[in-house]
């Protein structure tokens, strides 16, 4: 009996996939409320108040979503101005052999996410810095002069304990 030569054949292309979201949005909410109404049960259809409370959860998670990026703008918004607050004075910060640099702080950069403030011609990332340790342009109260603080003002009168009522 002869045998047949058996051929290679090429797998058929296989279509691209494509990758799942990882985080559920608005649109995909949506999406199951929708399918949930096509396919739910003619003789028994959805409740109007599981409706309204699907809905009212839509709603929560996109107001959420909406404060947690507000959120993370005023992070952004303070560590600038913390940085830029900084030029001008002595900042200190530990380097990358353990001991502490201690230096004046020059300009600050925002290109990436954290701030980066040059202290003494070195690029320093603003959650790495320790400390303000003085200096700078920035005004300074004047210190109380003793006679101030001997100054008679008129005393208030001692707290009373529940007790002695």
């Amino acid at each position: 009996m002869p045998i047949d030569a058996i051929t290679a054949t090429t797998p058929p292309a296989s279509t691209p996939t494509r990758a799942p979201k990882q985080t559920m949005d608005g649109e995909v909410f949506m999406s199951l409320l929708v399918s949930q109404l096509r396919n739910q049960d003619p003789s028994s259809p959805m409740d109007t108040n599981e409706m309204i409370a699907q809905t009212t959860q839509l709603a929560m998670m996109e107001k959420i979503t909406a404060m947690t990026t507000t959120s993370e703008e005023n992070f952004s918004l303070q560590m600038r101005m913390a940085s830029a607050s900084l030029i001008g004075k002595q900042v200190s910060y530990e380097g990358t052999d353990g001991a502490t640099v201690t230096g004046t702080a020059t300009a600050v950069s925002y290109a990436g996410a954290v701030p980066q403030v040059t202290v003494d011609g070195k690029a320093v990332s603003l959650d790495v810095i320790a400390g303000i340790t003085g200096g700078g342009t920035g005004a300074s109260a004047p210190a109380p002069s003793p006679s101030a603080s001997s100054a008679t003002a008129p005393s208030a009168p001692a707290p009373t304990s529940p007790s002695s009522l």
